[in-house]
């Protein structure tokens, strides 16, 4: 007998309940952000978390370290033992002073002591503990973190509570990659294994050099740095700097400083260069806007605002509130950056403007290949003096925040858990 099919009742079909799609428990609806306090990993971090929709859904917890004096000889040390030691050298700093009066209590484990006031401690226990209680009614959380500092909060949440949450390190965490679900890092962190790289450090030092294997299958290369600039960003900024930038003369370049590191070192001479470049390209430029980082030393801000200071054509921003550079992504017509950070590049090469680099040759190890790795791309090109900012060229902008969200929904998938859309 064939049996009776009966027509579907009128009305609008009804969406089947979260229940029978694999129910709360497949559902990842909230992250957990584990900060260090840098702006510049931090921002990875929450740009992820906004490329995956979670923007308005995540609570950021920090790990932080004791700031001041011996500590800035310490931040080689792991947070634990750096804190720790700090309390001892504190306490008997303090009984010498202080004779006969009591001590002070010991500083929290993630940094009670240090000043947060907007953010939460990174207390892996505390952290846990809510995600465990909280599995039944809201179902599993996406742990994102980002820099040496959150390795071990990040994996000891991934250790005590594997079945509740999904841990995704940004940054290279140099060893145990087994212990996150997923990795994301720039390709240049593996220069270490190249043959050029083998060949710049001694044979003995070789087994001391880390990362030690090629990356595997739950590793995300990019090329630069994750953020938080995307089309809405640009579009939003555009909006509320309007009145601001449309009236200057075009074209409009904006050139970012930063300063010196361990890879990339340089001075008052490259800060000469770059003021005598752009007198030279001055002429093809409506107007120019400078910006120091807070990593620009007064010593390089000091010959550019000598020098470009008092010409009508030049701004220098005060560093004053609030701060232009989501304007300047979204007004610019192109760009000069100094060489050192990979976040700042990251960004204007997300814009898909000219991007000129100033001091790339100066830079050395895996900060070489990544300026490699852009000019084989035709993403920036170097900064000579001789440019005509009035000429544009383009590329396609890097998009990597967007592709590692995308490497999270597949993760996810594989999993059995999908993202709430």
């Amino acid at each position: 007998m064939r049996p009776i099919q009966l027509p579907e009742p009128p009305g609008p079909k009804l969406r089947t309940p979260e229940i029978f799609e694999g129910g709360v428990y497949g559902v990842v609806r909230r992250a957990v952000v584990i900060g260090n306090g840098s702006p510049g990993s931090e921002n990875q971090s929450i740009g992820l978390v906004r490329a995956l929709g979670l923007a308005d859904k995540h609570v950021l917890y920090r790990v932080t370290r004791p700031k001041g004096g011996l500590n800035e000889w310490l931040h080689w040390l792991p947070v634990s033992l750096h804190k720790n030691l700090y309390y001892i050298v504190r306490q008997i700093c303090i009984l010498l002073k202080y004779r006969g009066q009591k001590v002070l209590p010991r500083p929290a484990e993630n940094g009670g002591s240090v000043g947060l006031k907007c953010v939460l401690e990174a207390d892996v226990q505390q952290i846990v503990t809510m995600v465990r209680q909280n599995f039944e009614k809201d179902g599993p959380i996406l742990v994102v973190a980002s820099g040496r500092d959150t390795i071990s909060v990040a994996s000891s949440i991934k250790q005590l509570a594997s079945d509740n949450v999904f841990v995704v390190q940004i940054l290279h965490p140099r060893l145990h990659l087994n212990r996150f679900d997923l990795v994301i890092t720039p390709k240049h962190d593996y220069y270490p294994l190249t043959h050029e790289a083998q060949k710049q450090v001694p044979q003995f030092i070789h087994r001391w050099i880390t990362p030690r294997e090629p990356p595997d299958s739950h590793v995300v290369l990019t090329v630069g740095a994750l953020h938080q600039v995307d089309a809405g960003a640009l579009r939003n900024a555009a909006s509320t700097w309007r009145d601001e930038f449309a009236p200057l003369p075009k074209p409009l370049l904006v050139v970012n400083i930063g300063g010196p590191t361990g890879n990339c070192r340089y001075g008052v001479d490259l800060a000469k260069q770059l003021t005598t470049n752009l007198l030279s390209i001055l002429p093809s430029c409506g107007s120019i806007r400078i910006c120091f980082s807070n990593k620009t030393p007064e010593k390089v801000s000091n010959v550019i605002t000598k020098e470009l200071g008092g010409n009508p054509k030049v701004y220098i921003w005060d560093g004053q509130e609030p701060n232009p550079h989501m304007g300047h992504l979204a007004w610019a017509d192109a760009f000069v950056v100094t060489a050192d950070s990979v976040s700042m590049i990251s960004e204007v090469c997300s814009t898909g403007k000219p991007v000129y680099i100033m001091g790339a040759e100066r830079c050395t190890w895996k900060f070489s290949e990544f300026h490699k790795s852009l000019k084989d791309r035709g993403v920036v090109r170097p900064f000579t003096g001789s440019e005509n900012i009035s000429e544009s060229w383009s590329y396609p902008p890097l998009n990597e925040t967007a592709e590692a969200a995308s490497r999270v929904h597949k993760a996810l998938a594989e999993r059995g858990w999908r993202l709430r859309p």
